[in-house]
């Protein structure tokens, strides 16, 4: 998606949350901020939750009314259905990708702490950003090939970003993103790419695979945690 005029820089997007957030009971449910594919279906498969669960924990929106930024309440991992899907899917990520974390969200707004796979990160701030996607081809990376700016290989977990608003080397936890190529819920990236598309609230995510299947990505509202 990105035209560099450099090499791929390595953003570490940090998942962000809304003001709703704060009045959510962070202990026994989650914020999910929807991305552009994001339905109750979706969101299902994700969780290990029914559908029919999320959408009672949502009931002013309807399965036709989700659009990118929107706040959804995920109710609480409870059942042992769902915290074995849960934790299949973290220690499926463990294994295949050590450098990423995959995982469910606990958010306290009062400390500025969000804890991510068992593991908690302070947070500077919390942003909201279009994201696109971008792959290993050379149409997409110049002449300078698949590295980053750094001149680091492409890898998950590679974001490319505006330096102006996300200085290289800032560490992020990435969330609201739906694509079956990404960690599911939550990733963790730096900042270490740029290019001369992505201005502003912008960032443009490396994704293996071939150029159509990472183009499937499109333009997603994604909320980054400025991890400290």
């Amino acid at each position: 998606m990105k035209t560099r005029f450099r090499a791929v820089t390595l953003l570490a997007a940090a998942i962000g949350i809304s003001t709703m957030l704060q009045s959510a009971p962070v202990q026994a449910d989650s914020v999910h901020i929807a991305g552009g594919s994001t339905t109750y279906y979706t969101l299902s498969g994700y969780y290990g939750i029914s559908v029919d669960e999320i959408m009672n924990a949502n009931p002013g929106v309807t399965a036709g009314n989700i659009y990118p930024g929107l706040s959804l309440t995920i109710p609480g991992v409870t059942s042992p259905k769902a915290t074995a899907a849960l934790k299949t899917t973290i220690e499926a990520a463990a294994v295949t990708q050590a450098s990423v974390i995959s995982a469910s969200l606990n958010v306290e707004a009062a400390t500025n702490t969000v804890e991510a796979w068992g593991k908690e990160f302070s947070y500077a701030k919390v942003i909201q950003v279009k994201a696109s996607a971008y792959s290993s081809a050379a149409s997409e990376n110049g002449g300078w090939g698949a590295v980053d700016y750094f001149g680091n290989p492409l890898k998950l977990g590679t974001i490319a970003v505006d330096p102006s608003v996300i200085p290289l080397g800032t560490k992020v936890l990435v969330t609201g993103h739906s694509h079956p190529g990404l960690p599911k819920m939550a990733f963790l990236a730096i900042a270490s790419d740029k290019g001369s598309a992505i201005k502003g609230n912008r960032i443009d995510i490396f994704i293996p695979g071939s150029q159509s299947s990472v183009a499937e990505f499109g333009y997603q509202y994604v909320n980054l945690f400025i991890i400290e």
